[in-house]
Formats: structure tokens, sequence, C-alpha cells
């Protein structure tokens, strides 16, 4: 195990071989932290590390004994953890299940990040008891406001699919929720949560949807922002600056309080999500 240096900060980055997660990595790294790069494709995480003097960390979120494995790795590796950024999702056209049984969207979403920050609770506890600010800063989206969220049917067997986007947008819902149910239950800990949407990013996201292609062709892939702008965000979330808004805020971009579906602010719904998630994942609730 090792322990960063006085003033070193460790980031813990998942959903970092691309995108935005690639780029906060290498800026996060640039800036002095230890930077543990978490992906599921081995040659681009070992890459994206390489390139940022970081340590990569390989896991597929759609394997929850992945997900477990890495917690491990990272708590045998690190002796305090000061960011753990929850970036890994994803949006798949086709709707189909994981090696768990879950549908695919709402685990790599929603179902895995909830596990990872649950096995990696007490060790960024510990780092706050420190006197260290400690965050867990989880990748949303715009998206949310058109979810809906439904409890008795998190694996979207009673709805259609059209293309997967509602059921993305629901899971960016359960993120807000779980960002803002995490913040409540880490009160007094010294541990902080936030959630933001990082803008319409141009990256690999959502390669299989027919309309982010279309939108691609005919745009020329100039539909939105390119990743250092979109995980601008990210980095200003995860950095050493002080937020200066409430634990559990949800971000538009650097705006608190951006907009959000009215299940978003459903205090009980979160609480009830909560629970229901534990159960999924097999941890105490």
């Amino acid at each position: 195990m090792s322990e960063t240096g006085t003033g070193r900060r460790t980031v813990v980055v998942t959903g970092a071989s691309s995108g935005i997660g690639a780029v906060a990595a290498a800026r996060l790294a640039e800036s002095g932290d230890e930077v543990a790069v978490v992906g599921r494709n081995p040659e681009r995480t070992r890459a994206v590390a390489e390139r940022a003097g970081a340590t990569p960390f390989l896991a597929d979120f759609e394997r929850l004994d992945d997900v477990r494995a890495l917690a491990a790795a990272l708590l045998e590796r690190y002796e305090t953890i000061d960011v753990l950024a929850n970036n890994a999702g994803g949006l798949y056209s086709r709707r189909e299940l994981t090696a768990d049984g879950h549908e695919r969207t709402i685990q790599t979403n929603h179902l895995a990040p909830f596990l990872l920050t649950h096995l990696l609770r007490p060790r960024l506890e510990e780092t706050a008891a420190r006197g260290r600010d400690v965050r867990v800063v989880s990748t949303a989206s715009l998206a949310n406001r058109f979810g809906k969220l439904r409890l008795d049917d998190l694996d979207w067997e009673r709805r259609p699919w059209r293309g997967g986007w509602q059921a993305y947008g629901t899971a960016k819902l359960a993120t807000i929720l779980f960002a803002a149910e995490l913040g409540e239950r880490l009160t007094g800990t010294g541990v902080t949560a936030y959630s933001f949407h990082p803008g319409t990013v141009v990256t690999s996201f959502g390669a299989t949807s027919p309309l982010i292609r279309f939108g691609n062709a005919v745009t020329g892939g100039r539909y939105g922002v390119g990743p250092e702008k979109g995980a601008a965000p990210l980095l200003h979330l995860a950095g050493p600056v002080p937020v200066g808004a409430p634990s559990g805020t949800y971000f538009d971009r650097f705006r608190a309080n951006g907009a959000m579906a009215a299940q978003a602010r459903d205090a009980q719904l979160g609480r009830d999500l909560w629970a229901l998630t534990a159960e999924r994942v097999g941890v105490p609730a």
C-alpha cells in the first residue's frame, strides 16, 4: 500500500480510457495528483495512464465482480483516496443484459458506480478524517430531464426501448438522486458528493446510437463541445479549489442547481432507490 506525500492527492477516475475521463485524468496528473486511470479497454487504458504518468486499473462495469476486484485493488494500492470520479457509463441502442442479469444502461451508469462508492467509502471517510477535502463526483447528464424512474422496472422490461435514450436519461436521473442521497448520508464525515452535466460532448460516446451517428454525419462531428471543454466541469469539481455549493448539488456544467426532472428533486425516491440498489448489488442499505 502506498500513501501520497503531504499535499499530494489521490484521484480515481473511472471511464478514463477515452473522452472527458481521459482528458481529466491527464490534467489532474499534470497538476501533481496521483491518478488511478480506470477503464475497460486494456490498450486504451494503459496508453492513457502511460501518457499521464498515472496508474492503470482495468474493470468492466458490466461485471460487478470486476467492480469488487477494482475496489480491492485500489484499497490495496492507496492508503488515502481524495476524489472518486464516477465517470464511467454508456448509452446502448439495443436492450441487453449484463453478466449479472441487469439491463446494461442502469448497471454501467448507476449500479456499478454505487457499488464502487460503497466499497471505497470507508477509505474516503478515513482520508477526510485526516483533514483532507474529499469528494465523490458523478457524471450525470441533461438527459435526466426526459428520464422516468420506475423502481418496479429498473431493467426496462415493461417499456419500449426506442433506441435506449429514455433508459439513459433515467440512469442519469438515478445518478443525480444517488449523489443527493450520498451527500445526505455523508453529512459530518468531511466527504462531499456532487453530480454534473458536462455538456453535449463530441466523443465516441453512444457510438452505437443511430441518432448520434446521424448527428455526427450531418454536422461533421461538430454538434457539441470537444472533450477538453467537456472535461472542464469534472476538473472543477474534482480539483483542489472549494466547490462552493452544498454537498449533493447537481451542476449543469459550472452552474449549480441545473435543470432537473421533477423526480430528481424527490428525496424519498432517492432513499427508496438507494435501498433497492443496495439490494441489487448485494450490500447493506
